[in-house]
């Protein structure tokens, strides 16, 4: 297979340590160089011989993207790593090969490398963005009652249980947060609190708090507090960059 030089770029110690230590179970791969931020990224690059870069998101300085927009000459392949899915689709638009959720598996590391040597052999493109779901098949005692997803207003999590609510309707589900969101489309619902996704076209009104964090309205009335981990995906995905007060206006009317 195809010997691949790797940039290693995530803001966590440990993480970039478990990274390191799975590509050195790979043949093929020798890591020459680690980033602990986007500004780091930004200054690496341009002087490093790269052929793979695994790129968290959520870096201080400057997110994964943002690092990518200001590097003239990009590696021949990068390879998303990351704990939130809901950045899958604006992954793929800046030409992605792969995506990774946190934590990343030996065996899910493995086909990416393989998929990113493919690749440069000429052997396979990028992948697309993945599928979703238009409606969903919830178990209610013996029969499936089927849901679409524009009706869905939030998911709420309860400890190893879902509840789904969709207008006056609730369901309650045996399965993780983090599992149920990575079946949602990541540009169609926003997670905004380790315990609750909304809809996004669900929103009806959005309003800063003085902890950093935002009450968020939807249009069936319920109320959520954003997470401040969360603060920059919700902003992006609502329009909020432009200005707080006034986007949180234009969501009012």
């Amino acid at each position: 297979m195809t010997a691949l030089r790797v940039v290693i770029a995530d803001d966590e110690p440990l993480a970039r340590l478990r990274m390191r230590r799975l590509l050195g179970g790979i043949a093929g791969v020798t890591v020459v160089g680690e980033c602990a931020s986007g500004i780091e990224v930004m200054k690496l690059l341009p002087d490093c011989d790269c052929d793979l870069l695994f790129l968290d998101i959520q870096m201080p300085g400057a997110d994964g993207f943002q690092a990518l927009e200001h590097v003239v000459e990009r590696p021949r392949a990068v390879v998303f790593t990351t704990a939130y899915a809901e950045h899958a689709v604006r992954a793929f638009e800046v030409q992605a090969v792969d995506y990774l959720l946190k934590p990343v598996s030996e065996e899910r590391l493995q086909r990416a490398v393989e998929r990113v040597q493919r690749m440069l052999t000429g052997e396979a493109a990028p992948i697309a963005p993945p599928a979703f779901p238009r409606r969903l098949a919830l178990p209610i005692g013996r029969r499936m009652q089927m849901v679409e997803l524009d009706e869905l207003d939030c998911v709420l999590a309860q400890a190893n249980y879902v509840e789904l609510r969709a207008g006056p309707r609730s369901f309650v589900l045996r399965e993780t947060i983090s599992g149920f969101h990575a079946k949602l489309d990541p540009a169609r619902f926003l997670r905004i609190h380790r315990s609750a996704i909304v809809r996004v076209d669900a929103v009806r009104e959005v309003e800063p708090l003085a902890s950093g964090r935002y009450r968020v309205t939807l249009q069936g009335g319920q109320r959520l507090v954003s997470g401040r981990s969360y603060r920059e995906s919700l902003r992006a995905a609502l329009g909020l960059a432009g200005g707080d007060a006034a986007s949180a206006e234009r969501l009012h009317g």
